[in-house]
């Protein structure tokens, strides 16, 4: 069984790290907007707001806003079946609470999918992707606050109806799961000293799946094509070594990590993530109709992040630590690594993608997958990106498999950063993972100008052959 002729071939980004443009057209700041820039050994910081003097790199991003047409174009000329971004919530809702949205803002993305379809390219949407308004974190402590999930449910109301017939392919928070490893990016969660941190999360969570169900079952309702997933982060978790301990350790991880897709795709708790709160004395406050709504709105497929596997121990271990995706384990001997440290695993995406089929019987879409690495520009402005390629390679072979040996239902796939664009994690140019290269430095310096690397010429031969030519 080879791949669909109707495979989502594409590319990922996120607006707040590409569009800048932070504070045109009638936009507020976003979670986003308030984080300075960072580097692998300097983590980004959170300031109150804009202070004049620092540097925050999303505020110009990659000038997507303002360029979109061009970038466009040339994902049309990959061959791009789909493309995947979010809408800056902060752009629709500048504080986020406002009944009506910013008409600048709707217009924005009217103007983005209509260029997309101009091409024949299928908008893949995210509505929450890391830049949830900043608005809200002021006012309401972000989503600890239950009045949150009526505010979302308002957001998704207004670009459902708009978007009605241009976009059918949605999913509702990025990497909802990564709430529990770093909850500001994808909750607006500061957490006070005195606070207790996991009570906090586990509220939010709720509330996010709440939210969640509630988009999902209104998506449905608005239009009936509409396909609305979840969106996890997730990689297969190794024992270190077969010791039953760091086989519960491994997991006892994967537990964690599943059990967000588990409520979004099953509709209740998992009974191990619902034991863990009570041992930890963790009461979810929840309001009638709450567990209901899980039940009703579950996900149409399940949307997932792939970058390495992990590797835990239950027991004392010498293996230094792995660095990753939000989270990682400790090192595997058996991967290499790239230049900031994440293990390359093609096998994991697969024995991934077993799982996360098995477990839910729902069609999976790899939305990221990829490789960050400091490129070079030659005196004739080619890029040799042959590093990028291969790790690609490795990893469609990798899903390939899984579909034509296993079986698995596969929507699609969008390496992420398919344009070089600002990292989420330390804010850096110099980690690019694009197919086309932006001139922009860590600094801020640079032209914006786009260039294809190689990995853009081999990529469109990739799509032009449905995945069968990976030479």
């Amino acid at each position: 069984m080879a791949l669909p002729d109707n495979f989502l071939w594409g590319g990922a980004v996120a607006a707040n790290q590409c569009e800048g443009a932070y504070n045109e057209d009638g936009k507020g700041l976003s979670v986003a907007d308030v984080m300075t820039a960072g580097d692998a050994h300097t983590k980004r910081r959170i300031t109150d707001g804009v202070i004049p003097g620092e540097y925050y790199p999303n505020h110009m991003g990659i000038d997507f806003y303002h360029r979109y047409k061009e970038d466009v174009k040339l994902f049309a000329e990959m061959g791009f079946k789909c493309f995947r971004t979010s809408i800056a919530w902060s752009r629709l809702f500048p504080q986020g609470d406002e009944s009506e949205p910013n008409p600048a803002g709707v217009r924005f993305y009217h103007d983005l999918f209509d260029e997309l379809h101009k091409y024949g390219i299928e908008p893949v949407v995210t509505i929450s992707h890391y830049e949830m308004p900043y608005g809200l974190v002021k006012k309401y402590g972000a989503w600890r606050d239950r009045r949150l999930v009526d505010f979302f449910e308002n957001y998704c109301r207004v670009i459902f109806n708009e978007y009605k017939g241009k976009v059918k392919y949605w999913m509702t928070f990025n990497e909802i799961n990564a709430i529990e490893f770093g909850p500001w990016n994808p909750a607006g969660l500061d957490i006070r000293p005195d606070e207790n941190r996991m009570q906090v999360i586990y509220q939010a969570a709720h509330h996010q799946f709440v939210a969640s169900a509630k988009a999902v079952l209104l998506g449905h309702k608005i239009d009936t094509e509409n396909k609305i997933g979840c969106m996890t982060l997730f990689g297969v978790v190794y024992p270190e070594t077969c010791h039953p301990l760091d086989a519960k350790a491994a997991d006892d991880m994967m537990a964690t990590m599943l059990a967000f897709a588990d409520v979004q795709s099953r509709g209740e708790y998992p009974q191990r993530l619902l034991k863990k709160l009570e041992r930890a004395g963790i009461t979810i406050q929840k309001e009638p109709g709450d567990d209901d709504l899980l039940r009703r709105g579950t996900v149409d497929y399940i949307g997932f992040s792939y970058y390495m596997s992990m590797v835990q121990a239950g027991r004392p271990t010498e293996a230094g630590r792995a660095k990753g995706n939000v989270v990682a384990g400790v090192v595997n001997p058996y991967l290499p690594s790239s230049e900031w440290g994440w293990q390359v695993d093609p096998m994991g995406l697969r024995l991934t993608m077993r799982l996360l089929y098995e477990r839910y019987q729902k069609p999976l879409f790899i939305v990221e997958n990829g490789l960050g690495a400091t490129d070079t520009v030659e005196a004739d402005g080619s890029i040799h990106d042959s590093y990028r390629i291969d790790y690609l390679r490795q990893h469609i072979q990798a899903f390939k498999a899984a579909v034509e040996e296993d079986g698995i239902p596969l929507m699609g796939y969008t390496p992420w950063g398919c344009i070089d664009l600002i990292s989420a994690g330390t804010g850096e140019m110099k980690k690019r993972y694009g197919f086309i290269y932006v001139d922009r430095d860590n600094d801020g310096s640079g032209t914006l100008e786009r260039r294809r690397k190689d990995s853009f010429y081999w990529y469109k031969k990739v799509i032009a052959s449905n995945g069968e030519d990976l030479d």
